[in-house]
């Protein structure tokens, strides 16, 4: 009968050894040969009557082996299930002195394992206080979405000089020397930018000029760090190449004249919305809008602030060194003992909220249901359509046709089954603790949100 030991070798790192006697797996590797005898394809011999004796003669080693190992892993199961034992991954096989199986010579045999044990912890957070921000809404704000919106609904004009900030230029890169000479093979490409994009010390060498007019310059003068990376990256170049001279033929001159503020464009913006009747009705609108955006971002803040709190006041030891060595074996591609211990950090603390996470699943009973996510699926494709879906509803064929088509996708289901989850926790938790309101900007709120991202 097989048996099992275990002992202890470091901190909820446990080593299991199972024992087998032949009268524990001979019986099945005589099954198992019937079985394959029945299938095997042996030329010469129809399929079910090859004679056991030549299948165990031609492939009875392998199949005593698996015989022997899948004997091992039973009784490993069975024994962890009976002992509630909560371990980490799989169990690792340790160098042992089980000797080589030879169907020949049944005899005993003794496998070892090592495991790694998860911890027992507890989580409180009833000391927990969070900051929910409440971002202030200003007229600014309003007067920039305003605008924003007349420019999205309206209509490209095609003047003959570049009079503002606001033009749109198309314009071709050609990469010169210092003096303005063409670079034989240089760099030629293709662009469309704002005028406002360019360095606000810069904009003024565009005014007046007209298409097939050129202007020559230098990507680290012309153009401020962030656009200046932008550019360079879409020319093919880095940072270091910053210092570069091009002309830049200007092929089109073109500006947006802004829609007028009327009933028509209301509904542009809000289909299947009559009740916008006025600017008035349309800023309030505007308003409503950013307070909600800002109010749920306020709010995953608070959940961020929660997540922080949770693995940053919550001790857990950890079976390093498993976890170390499955990091090394455990994956599709092996590691050196040097890239573990690099990866351990970030890997520990990851495994450190997987482990708070579920357990606050539990305790909170939270599911999720495949209509969560085949609602999910929907949400996402109205996000995709925005306002074109807007004034259709959601009752479309074509709707719940897209819904199905995604809950057969393997990637979509898990990884919006872990958003849902992860968001459902979240609220959760959030109606659990105390945040106070404390007001502050936009521009602050942003600082705030660069900070805490998780």
């Amino acid at each position: 009968m097989a048996t099992i030991t275990r002992e202890n070798i470091g901190l909820l790192n446990d080593k299991l050894t199972v024992t087998l006697t032949k009268d524990d797996y001979l019986k099945g590797f005589e099954t198992s040969l019937k079985k394959y005898a029945k299938t095997a394809n042996i030329p010469g011999f129809r399929k079910g009557m090859v004679p056991t004796g030549l299948v165990k003669k031609m492939y009875g080693q392998g199949v005593f082996s698996d015989e022997v190992l899948r004997k091992v892993e039973q009784e490993m199961n069975a024994y962890m299930a009976k002992e509630q034992i909560d371990i980490f991954a799989q169990p690792l096989p340790l160098e042992n002195d089980a000797r080589v199986l030879d169907m020949n010579n049944p005899i005993d045999y003794a496998f070892s394992f090592e495991i790694g044990l998860k911890p027992n912890f507890e989580v409180d957070l009833s000391k927990f206080t969070g900051t929910r921000y409440v971002v202030t809404v200003t007229d600014e704000m309003i007067n920039d979405e305003v605008a924003r919106l007349q420019t999205r609904f309206g209509k490209m004009t095609e003047p003959e000089l570049v009079s503002s900030e606001d033009n749109v230029l198309n314009v071709t890169f050609t990469e010169t020397d210092e003096k303005g000479n063409i670079i034989e093979n240089g760099i030629t490409k293709d662009n469309s930018l704002l005028v406002k994009y360019f360095a606000e010390g810069f904009r003024n060498n565009l005014m007046g000029k007209k298409k097939e007019d050129v202007v020559n310059l230098q990507i680290k003068t012309a153009f401020e760090d962030k656009e200046a990376e932008t550019i360079l990256s879409d020319l093919g170049l880095t940072k270091d190449d910053a210092d570069k001279h091009f002309n830049l033929l200007i092929t089109k001159v073109g500006l947006v004249e802004k829609a007028e503020l009327n009933e028509e464009l209301f509904i542009q913006i809000y289909p299947g919305n009559d009740q916008i009747k006025t600017e008035a009705d349309l800023r309030n609108e505007i308003k409503s809008e950013i307070e909600k955006y800002y109010a749920q971002s306020a709010q995953n803040q608070v959940h961020d602030q929660i997540y922080h709190y949770l693995v940053d006041h919550i001790n857990m030891d950890f079976p390093e060194s498993f976890l170390k060595r499955w990091l090394q074996n455990g994956g599709e591609k092996p590691k050196t003992a040097e890239e573990a211990e690099a990866e351990f950090p970030a890997f520990v603390k990851q495994l450190k909220w997987t482990l708070i996470s579920s357990k606050l699943t539990q305790d909170n009973k939270i599911e999720v249901l495949p209509e969560d996510i085949r609602n999910f699926a929907k949400m996402q494709l109205f996000s995709y359509m925005g306002n074109q879906l807007g004034a259709l509803g959601d009752n479309q064929q074509w709707v719940d046709d897209y819904a199905n088509r995604m809950m057969q996708d393997k990637k979509f289901v898990e990884d919006s089954y872990h958003r849902i989850n992860a968001e459902k926790l979240f609220d959760a938790l959030g109606a659990q603790v105390k945040a106070n309101d404390e007001p502050i900007s936009a521009d602050d709120f942003a600082k705030k949100l660069e900070h805490h991202h998780h």
